[in-house]
């Protein structure tokens, strides 16, 4: 790979994850927002947006889901790791290739049948104005960046275990 092909990569990765970052942020701000001013609607004006609350669900679950990408973007998900503790390195690869093979199947799995739902809610709506995609469409698309991050994380630890790196 030549350097003008890694600085593009890495460039691209920087803006992936400043997008990433900005969107949680954003969700975040949102919902913070909204709860909020759903609390001084009911606590001042005895009243409210009857949409609120689905939608404080839905901010939810799209930074859930983004947050999940940013996690298996940097290794920091959850993972029980007990083998690495009592053998040596080279030998903690096999079972972290392993899982994050499992885990990229699964998660390939949830992007497939998350698009299903998704096509099958076409023309439908939430909130009542909100097409079903927007709402759901975050589901198939992350599900698949995360198979694809754990892909690549069990391809690379298979390389370092072939090529024999105590990394």
């Amino acid at each position: 790979m030549s350097n003008g092909e890694k600085g593009l990569l890495a460039r691209l990765e920087r803006w992936g994850i400043a997008a990433e970052n900005t969107l949680l942020v954003l969700l975040f701000a949102a919902m913070m927002l909204l709860a909020v001013t759903k609390i001084v609607q009911r606590v001042f004006f005895s009243s409210g947006f009857y949409f609120t609350d689905d939608l404080i669900g839905f901010i939810v679950l799209w930074i859930t889901l983004v947050a999940s990408v940013a996690a298996a973007r940097s290794n920091r998900h959850l993972r029980i790791d007990l083998v690495s503790q009592f053998v040596p390195q080279r030998y903690a690869r096999v079972p972290r290739i392993a899982v994050d093979l499992f885990a990229s199947i699964v998660c390939a799995g949830l992007a497939w049948y998350g698009y299903q739902y998704v096509m099958i809610t076409l023309g439908d709506t939430v909130i009542g104005i909100v097409p079903t995609w927007v709402a759901y469409g975050v589901l198939p698309v992350a599900m698949a960046i995360i198979s694809y991050r754990f892909f690549l994380s069990a391809l690379s630890e298979l390389m370092l275990l072939v090529r024999g790196d105590e990394e």
